[in-house]
């Protein structure tokens, strides 16, 4: 691109950066992103498109109270930045130097995965500038990026609101929510809206709810069509089926058999393609031997509640599966490492710990007559398989504690465990 043409890109990104006025939601992952600047390391920021990743940067460089000399932003998302290349980078020092920007500002590059070799470059500057750096595809976060940066790079993931920064958004003090029940009241409330809508910041914000739909668009065919343009009626179908089936098993074989694509080869490709654009997720039956969790099926979850009420065709209410959805994303984003378990008996997560798994969860909207015994069955089961004392089922709003033998099971809402966690 011309010299002339970018910096004149570069003014305008800068300049709405710092005049446009919006309510920033403070976002638990700046503190994270902040204190990971001591690694002194190019800090990734991935997830699904927006998820809230350019305020991420906003927020962190207010936080770190930056003047305009002392950190650079740049959106190559830009639709006027279409033709940037590898070569352009090098214009981007010119620009810092030509127009007096501090050394070491800091550099926040949004959306970088749309130029291509892009990482080449961040190899030959992360020793020079302070590196904050989103992306909406994982491969960001791939040992194939890591091994081009020489393995020094720090991923932090990014998913839409969590339920404590939906009750932020609407001003809900949960300070001493325990104590005070007309706040808990409030929590109820709040949490049947944000389990139908999940947490897309512009969907919170407006209400709505053609903009899940216009997302959905955006990342199905930017992110996965793109690359399988031959199989475009096939991965429609298969998005409309994943998003039809939270929680619900799926392989390779009953993808083939759904969509007619005989090469499993191909199916695995757009099934990556899909998580990789952080769309949905899967999660592996526990197995000690690595290769048997491969061979068996996953369960399929969706990275936001809003997709699937909006997307997913619904053949009838099942509140179940959106709050068992809900949960996988909360257990995702605390970093915890999650399977699902079945043994002739079944329970939703096991999180492991190192080498042992040291919880075991089971979700069901209302625990009543006709499936008590299944749901309280299947956790116990996983607590004897895995010598745990305590088990946990997450319900929409029931609180109880059941002793099976030597096993205590505690009943709770998921908005309080939530809370309390």
């Amino acid at each position: 691109m011309k010299r002339e043409e970018l910096y004149t890109i570069f003014f305008r990104q800068q300049k709405q950066l710092e005049e446009e006025k919006i309510e920033l939601v403070k976002r638990t992952l700046t503190k994270e992103a902040i204190e990971t600047l001591a690694l002194k390391m190019p800090i990734i920021i991935t997830g699904v498109r927006r998820c809230g990743k350019s305020i991420l940067l906003r927020l962190i460089k207010e936080e770190l109270k930056l003047d305009e000399k002392n950190f650079f932003y740049i959106n190559f998302n830009d639709d006027s930045l279409t033709n940037f290349t590898i070569d352009d980078f090098q214009k981007i020092i010119d620009f810092l130097e030509e127009n007096n920007y501090k050394k070491s500002c800091f550099l926040f590059l949004d959306e970088i995965q749309e130029i291509d070799k892009w990482e080449k470059w961040i190899d030959r500057i992360k020793n020079i500038y302070p590196l904050f750096i989103t992306g909406s595809n994982s491969k960001l976060s791939s040992k194939e990026i890591s091994s081009t940066l020489t393995g020094r790079s720090v991923s932090l993931w990014l998913t839409p609101f969590s339920f404590i920064e939906f009750l932020s958004f609407k001003k809900v003090n949960i300070k001493d929510w325990k104590l005070d029940l007309k706040t808990q009241s409030i929590i109820r409330r709040e949490f049947k809206e944000f389990l139908e809508i999940g947490g897309f910041p512009k969907r919170v914000v407006t209400g709505n709810k053609l903009i899940i739909s216009e997302l959905y668009n955006q990342i199905l065919y930017r992110d996965i069509i793109k690359k399988f343009s031959k199989q475009e009626r096939e991965i429609k179908e298969l998005g409309l089926f994943l998003l039809s089936n939270p929680a619900s098993l799926t392989s390779s074989r009953n993808i083939s058999e759904l969509t007619g694509i005989k090469n499993l080869s191909t199916i695995k490709n757009i099934l990556n393609s899909f998580e990789n654009s952080f769309l949905v997720f899967f999660l592996n039956k526990f197995d000690y031997a690595v290769k048997k969790q491969i061979q068996n099926p996953r369960k399929v979850y969706c990275i936001d509640n809003g997709f699937i009420t909006t997307i997913g065709f619904k053949f009838s209410e099942d509140r179940g599966k959106l709050l068992e959805n809900l949960v996988a994303i909360e257990l995702k984003r605390r970093n915890n490492d999650i399977y699902y378990f079945c043994e002739k008996k079944e329970c939703d997560f096991l999180v492991k710990e190192k080498t042992k798994i040291s919880e075991a969860i089971q979700v069901c909207y209302d625990l009543n007559k006709e499936n008590r015994d299944r749901e309280i069955n299947g956790l116990v089961k996983a607590l004897e398989k895995f010598k745990l004392k305590e088990g946990l089922i997450l319900t929409d709003d029931q609180e109880d504690e059941i002793k099976i033998k030597d096993k205590i099971i505690k009943v709770k809402p998921v908005w309080k465990w939530i809370l309390e966690k």
